[in-house]
């Protein structure tokens, strides 16, 4: 049990890598920064764009992990997310990866969920 208790922070190869990526690009830019040099800055910047481009590659890839609870078994962050490839409900990334993942991610209609009935005692 870790001091964050028995919880699954979600951590995967997917968030690794572009948090490490993301971290040389910041660290480019801000050193271009300093010493006034233009085009660091720019390619600090193209690095960390890139950082976000692979980890939503490695996320369609199967290599990130939905929002929400998920079992035990897949905390661990070597495991791959069993249904990457039909999409996430609720996943901006998987719908914008294309029409097929995209409607199978797609979120229900709003108009068949139920609302709960107002309390007339208040």
């Amino acid at each position: 049990m870790s001091a964050h208790g028995h919880v699954d922070l979600g951590h995967t190869v997917a968030g690794w890598t572009g948090t490490a990526i993301a971290l040389v690009g910041s660290a480019v830019a801000g050193a271009a920064l300093c010493v006034s040099w233009t085009p660091g800055i720019w390619i600090g910047l193209g690095v960390v764009v890139v950082a976000g481009i692979v980890t939503w590659l490695l996320h369609l890839a199967g290599w990130g992990k939905p929002s929400g609870p998920r079992p035990e078994s897949q905390w661990d962050w070597r495991v791959r997310d069993t249904v990457a490839h039909s999409g996430h409900a609720d996943c901006l990334g998987c719908r914008l990866s294309g029409p097929r993942r995209g409607a199978a991610a797609a979120p229900g209609s709003r108009s068949a969920v139920s609302l709960p009935a107002a309390d007339s005692t208040a």
